[in-house]
């Protein structure tokens, strides 16, 4: 394993830092706005399923509706 002075791995993780491609503000909203978006989806779909479900087990099972 290869030491490294703490002053290199400074300098080496600033050379990195300078070649990183940051998005822009109305990338970074857009992408949040779209992840909270579908992840409203997904629980909206996945709340109907499971009362489908939980009706028909109900049903089955004769305890009510």
């Amino acid at each position: 394993m290869v030491r490294v002075s703490p002053a290199q791995f400074l300098r080496e993780v600033r050379q990195e830092m300078a070649r990183v491609t940051w998005p822009s503000r109305k990338e970074t909203l857009y992408t949040t706005a779209s992840v909270l978006a579908m992840s409203a989806v997904a629980a909206i779909f996945f709340f109907l399923v499971d009362q489908i479900i939980s009706y028909a087990i109900r049903l089955i099972l004769g305890l009510g509706v």
